[in-house]
């Protein structure tokens, strides 16, 4: 299965991307989508937590997975068919209830046949981190 992907040109079409699809139905939202940084945001509201009422640990996952994901379509190799999320692994330092939540991604190491990036999860208020985050991406080839 191959995939034909556009890569959006401004902040607007980056953010408009996610509509219809789990990114969009979160509320996240980019602020910068850069070759080497991704920075997106959410706010905790209570469908974002889990019944003790606390953020939900796939909550924080997929506002970082999504992070790292924007960030390696960005830089994607000329002629490649896409990629695939082939790893990840969260470790989880705080929690918070409600409020700004943000994800700052960086790729570490991006190949012809793999991408790994870190994001850092913290709360805006206070700036504390709440999770940090590592992913590898396979490069898909025609």
């Amino acid at each position: 299965m191959t995939m034909e992907i556009k890569i959006p040109e401004t902040l607007d079409q980056w953010n408009a991307a996610s509509d219809g699809y789990l990114p969009g139905h979160m509320g996240i939202e980019f602020l910068k989508i850069e070759k080497d940084e991704v920075v997106a945001r959410l706010n905790a509201e209570r469908h974002h937590r889990a019944w003790n009422g606390f953020l939900h640990a796939g909550t924080v996952v997929s506002l970082a997975d999504t992070a790292c994901g924007y960030g390696a379509v960005n830089i994607l190799p000329e002629g490649c068919a896409g990629f695939t999320t082939v790893e990840l692994k969260s470790n989880f330092l705080s929690t918070v209830k409600e409020g700004g939540v943000k994800c700052v991604a960086k790729p570490i190491h991006s190949g012809r046949t793999t991408q790994v990036w870190d994001a850092e999860v913290s709360c805006e208020e206070t700036g504390k981190t709440l999770a940090h985050f590592r992913c590898t991406q396979m490069i898909l080839w025609k």
